[in-house]
């Protein structure tokens, strides 16, 4: 991509060289044109990088400024600086060798004076995101509006006692949207950063849960309107910056969703911190929402067992990616979502390689990940045990009792006439050594 600028000049071109290989700028499992399970690696992944944490992330923190020194913040003026961003983030792009990219409507552009000169920002710098996009064949994998930042939303977005906030919110989205549709973004994502509540003495949930089903019909009737064609994604989170938020988990998400008739529209972009901030696990979120034919999308990091907040670590864990990875085989995919890496570096990572070398460790362990899960689901017992432990269900009474064909009456009196049952292993350490073994 020619460009006036270079902002990592360092590193060239992130190649594959293989497991043997020794070089920190190299992958040694993500070969992206490799094929797994009827499927490149690319189409398996459908990595993307967070543009938030990645080029406005200063590795701040409540109790220090930022470590990071951005070669593209050079000016005085916000737009040129957010001009200089962009270049930087698609030499990045292009460099690492990723498909795609999101984005919040404020990482994109500097918010204005009002409304109207925010839009106008935002239109600016999406016409030149739109020409890089051209130019690398780098896509939009989501678009989001950023609803908690500015101070007007301390009380939530559309969920805000105050309908002139939930005005703004609502012109934030329009906005969004109509920027995602521009960059031909394949899908929307709403995360709720501060539709909760602090304390329920001055809180009517019934009443700010059906003002946010409201806003998500009328943000689907709009975006239909102008031609968005893809899933509206819904992120859960369980708290944190609210102390109760209303997108809890996977399953509470879904029970909103069906109240509010909005389940033919609307999917669900699990996060692995936030799955783990709901004490489930990152594969329990994948699973309920996979099976309900509602994983839209993933947000790929890792939280820290030692911290109770929201770290969002890249991911490095095996085992977590070992497992997501048999779901998603086992549920076809996760297309037209993707993995998206919403973590950030720590705090002490100041050179600017190392935004290169989490990349690389993320996509590498995901790609290790979906070998070893395809081997166990293609080579070993681990299917047939698992649906083994419900064989009861497959015939006879059973299945007519799935079914829905057998009363409570029919029940006990099987109960009578078969006796007390026996005791079935349901041999979970053995499973778990199995997949440590392919591991």
């Amino acid at each position: 991509m020619p460009q006036a600028n270079e902002y990592f000049p360092t590193v060239k071109k992130i190649e594959y060289e293989g497991p043997d290989s020794d070089n920190p700028l190299a992958f040694t499992h993500y070969d992206e044109s490799r094929t797994v399970a009827g499927k490149t690696m690319k189409e398996h992944f459908r990595f993307a990088v967070a543009y938030w944490h990645s080029f406005c992330n200063e590795n701040s923190d409540p109790f220090g400024a930022g470590t990071r020194s951005f070669p593209w913040v050079k000016s005085s003026d916000p737009m040129a600086n957010a001009t200089y961003r962009l270049e930087a983030a698609f030499e990045f792009f292009t460099k690492l060798g990723v498909p795609y990219y999101c984005f919040h409507d404020r990482d994109l552009a500097p918010e204005g004076q009002t409304t109207g000169e925010s839009e106008k920002n935002l239109v600016e710098l999406v016409e030149l995101a739109k020409k890089y996009q051209n130019e690398t064949g780098v896509n939009l994998l989501w678009g989001t509006a950023n609803l908690f930042t500015h101070p007007r939303y301390m009380n939530g977005a559309a969920t805000n006692p105050d309908f002139n906030v939930v005005c703004h919110a609502a012109a934030q989205v329009k906005a969004a949207l109509d920027a995602t549709v521009e960059l031909g973004g394949e899908n929307y994502v709403f995360w709720g950063g501060r539709e909760g509540y602090m304390t329920l003495l001055n809180t009517d949930m019934k009443r700010e849960l059906d003002h946010l089903g409201a806003f998500l019909r009328s943000a689907r009737d709009y975006g239909r309107s102008i031609g968005f064609k893809g899933n509206f994604l819904i992120e859960p989170k369980p708290m944190e910056p609210t102390k109760h938020q209303y997108d809890f988990d996977a399953a509470t998400v879904i029970g909103f969703l069906r109240e509010q008739d909005l389940l033919d529209d609307f999917k669900l972009n699990i996060e692995a911190n936030h799955a783990t901030l709901a004490k489930h696990t990152f594969a329990h979120d994948v699973m309920l929402a996979a099976q309900y034919g509602l994983l839209g999308s993933i947000d790929a990091n890792r939280g820290d067992n030692q911290n109770g907040w929201d770290t969002d670590y890249f991911p490095t864990n095996l085992y977590d990616a070992v497992h997501v990875m048999m779901i998603l085989l086992e549920h076809g995919g996760i297309a037209p979502g993707g993995l998206n890496f919403d973590a950030k570096i720590r705090r002490n990572s100041t050179d600017p390689e190392d935004l290169f070398y989490a990349h690389i460790g993320g996509m590498d362990t995901f790609a290790r990940a979906l070998l070893i899960a395809d081997d166990i689901l293609q080579n070993s017992e681990y299917k047939s045990l698992r649906n083994g432990r419900y064989r009861s269900f497959d015939s006879g009474e059973g299945k007519e009792f799935a079914s829905g064909n057998l009363s409570l009456e029919e029940l006990r009196a099987l109960a009578i006439e078969n006796g007390e049952p026996e005791m079935i292993s349901g041999k979970q350490e053995y499973l778990e050594n199995l997949v440590n073994r392919y591991i």
